[in-house]
């Protein structure tokens, strides 16, 4: 809208030019047609900044997103880890990054087996009726941080969201939806993207585009459904 309107001006100036250049005395002219060009050049050069400080913005905004979904999946790897162990996720950073720092999570293995049905036995009057169930094994078990990390400490910061605003931290939430565990992490985009153009923020939080970051926020994971996911395109994440 604002380079429309700024596009707007300048035709708007070289009619006018023009007009002078049809009906003002000659004597006048050239003062005006000083005046006018001058501010047909500043407003060209307001319009290129436009158009300049939106394609620097949309290079940063990516940049920082990639930092921030890398640190969204390395919550979520964490939560699913969590809720394996737990039965549900976890609804702080101190009760998840605990877990990382001292859980173990475990190796198992399913293997069929036979066993006498007793039920459809008796009601065969004896004669032996047999099903197949399924056993897990616990083989092992694996330190959540060298399954997980691979021995990076970058979880101790999980929490943190690492760029844009100074000190900011992911919001995080769990809870349960009809009995199944759901968990959201998230950050609102306008703390991603501290320090730009406010109104480039604006219309940010505004986008729809599958390709980019749905919504106000960059968020993984969902508190009205059953949902891991992130609200991203896939070519912002260098981890899935």
């Amino acid at each position: 809208m604002v380079i429309a309107a700024i596009i707007g001006i300048i035709l708007l100036t070289i009619l006018i030019v023009w007009l002078i250049d049809k009906f003002v005395p000659k004597k006048l002219k050239p003062v005006l047609n000083l005046v006018l060009w001058a501010l047909i050049i500043f407003l060209g050069y307001i319009t290129f900044m436009s158009v300049y400080k939106e394609i620097e913005f949309n290079k940063l905004k990516v940049e920082r997103y990639k930092v921030v979904i890398d640190r969204l999946v390395d919550i979520r790897d964490s939560q699913i880890a969590y809720k394996e162990v737990k039965g549900e996720y976890a609804g702080s950073f101190d009760k998840l990054i605990d877990f990382v720092e001292n859980d173990s999570i475990p190796i198992t293995q399913r293997r069929d087996s036979t066993v006498l049905d007793v039920e459809r036995t008796r009601a065969f009057g004896g004669v032996e009726t047999f099903k197949t169930i399924t056993l897990i094994d616990t083989l092992d078990y694996w330190n959540v941080k060298d399954s997980i990390f691979k021995g990076d400490s970058r979880y101790k910061n999980m929490a943190n969201v690492g760029i844009g605003k100074e000190g900011a931290k992911f919001k995080l939430e769990a809870g349960k939806i009809e009995e199944i565990p759901v968990f959201e992490a998230s950050v609102d985009k306008a703390i991603v993207l501290d320090g730009q153009e406010k109104y480039l923020i604006e219309k940010e939080k505004q986008a729809v585009s599958i390709a980019g970051v749905k919504g106000e926020t960059v968020k993984i994971g969902s508190m009205e459904e059953v949902n891991t996911s992130g609200n991203w395109g896939k070519d912002l994440s260098t981890k899935e």
